[in-house]
C-alpha cells in the first residue's frame, strides 16, 4: 500500500534567521559591521577628531600665548600665508627638497640598487642590504645628527675632499637644501629599494630571456619590459615616498633648523615656526591645511598616472 505525499498547502513557511527575506539580510550586514565597530569609533575620535578640529583652528585667530579667547576669521590665515614670502619660500623649497630627495633621489637609486642587487653575488647582497636598511632603521633625530657630523664644516664629507685636494666648504651654510636632501635620500632609500626589489622578482624570467633573444640590450629591456610590468609598484612607490618626504621635519630641525636665514625652511618647519615658535597657531593650522592639500594633489596625480594602460 503506497502512502501519499502530503498536499501542498499553498502557505509559504516562514523565514527564520538572516537566511530568508530583506528584513533578515539587512539583519545580517548590519552584524557584519559589529566587529569594526571599535576600530571606526578609534578613527574617528583620534583620527576625523582632530582634523576636524585643526580645520577649525585654521579659521581663528588661535595663539599659544596672549589672548586667551579665539575668535573666527575666516579665509584671512590662509589669505596671509599666500601674500607672506616667507611661505612662498617654504612652499618652493618644499618642492626642491620633495623632488630632489624623493623623486629623483629614493625613487632612482632605490630602483638602481634593486636591480643591481638581483645580478650581484649572495655577500654583495648581503652586505648592500645591511647598509642600506640600517640607514632606514636608524631613528630620525640619530640619523640627522649623523648628517650633521658628515656635512658640517670640520666633518667627513670636507676630510675626504681635503684628502682628495679638492675644493672644500661648509655645506650646511653654502647649499643647505640640498645637504638635507642628499641626507633624506640616505635615510630612505631602503624603503624603495625594497618595494622594487620585491617587484622585480615578480617578473617572469621568460619575459626578459625572450627580449634578450630579440636582440635587446640592458637599457631597451630596462626601457621597454621592466619598468612597463612594475608601473604601478613605480606609482606606489613614489605616493608613498613623495606623501613622507613632505612632512619631514626632524631631519631637518636636527640639521639646520630651516637655516641659515630660512634657505632650508620646509613648509613643516615653516609651520612649527608660525605655530608653536611665534605662538600663531590659527596661522600655523592653516599652513598645515595647505600642506595637506599639497599631499593630496600629488596623491591624485599619481594615482592618475596608475590607471593610465600602458
Amino acid at each position: 500500500m503506497s502512502t501519499a505525499a502530503p498536499a501542498e498547502s499553498g502557505v509559504p513557511e516562514p523565514s527564520g534567521g538572516t537566511s530568508g527575506g530583506p528584513g533578515g539580510r539587512q539583519q545580517g550586514r548590519l552584524w557584519r559591521w559589529v566587529p569594526l565597530a571599535p576600530a571606526t569609533l578609534l578613527l574617528l575620535l583620534f583620527l576625523a577628531g582632530p582634523i576636524v578640529y585643526c580645520i577649525w583652528i585654521a579659521f581663528t585667530n588661535t595663539q599659544l600665548t596672549g589672548s586667551s579667547t579665539s575668535e573666527f576669521v575666516g579665509f584671512a590665515n590662509f589669505r596671509r600665508a599666500f601674500s607672506d614670502e616667507n611661505f612662498r619660500n617654504a612652499v618652493w623649497l618644499t618642492l626642491v627638497f620633495t623632488i630632489i630627495s624623493s623623486i629623483l633621489g629614493q625613487n632612482t637609486l632605490g630602483l638602481g640598487l634593486a636591480g643591481l642587487m638581483r645580478t650581484a653575488s649572495r655577500p654583495v647582497r648581503t652586505i648592500t642590504g645591511m647598509l642600506v636598511i640600517a640607514a632606514w632603521v636608524l631613528p630620525e633625530v640619530v640619523a640627522a645628527f649623523l648628517l650633521y657630523a658628515f656635512f658640517r664644516r670640520e666633518g667627513s664629507l670636507n676630510v675626504i675632499l681635503d684628502w682628495l685636494h679638492l675644493p672644500s666648504q661648509n655645506w650646511l651654510f653654502t647649499l643647505p637644501i640640498l645637504a638635507v636632501s642628499f641626507a633624506n635620500v640616505w635615510r630612505g632609500t631602503a624603503f624603495s629599494m625594497l618595494i622594487y626589489s620585491a617587484a622585480l622578482s615578480e617578473i617572469p624570467k621568460e619575459i626578459t630571456e625572450a627580449a634578450e633573444v630579440d636582440g635587446a640590450n640592458g637599457i631597451r629591456r630596462t626601457w621597454y619590459v621592466t619598468l612597463p610590468m612594475i608601473r604601478r609598484s613605480i606609482g606606489t612607490n613614489l605616493m608613498l615616498n613623495t606623501l613622507s618626504t613632505l612632512s619631514v621635519f626632524g631631519l631637518i630641525w636636527a640639521m639646520t633648523r630651516g637655516g641659515p636665514g630660512n634657505r632650508s625652511e620646509t613648509l613643516p618647519v615653516f609651520m612649527y615656526d608660525q605655530a608653536f615658535l611665534k605662538s600663531l597657531m590659527g596661522y600655523g593650522t592653516a599652513v598645515a591645511l595647505l600642506l595637506l592639500i599639497v599631499g593630496a594633489l600629488f596623491s591624485v596625480v599619481y594615482l592618475k598616472l596608475m590607471k593610465v594602460e600602458v
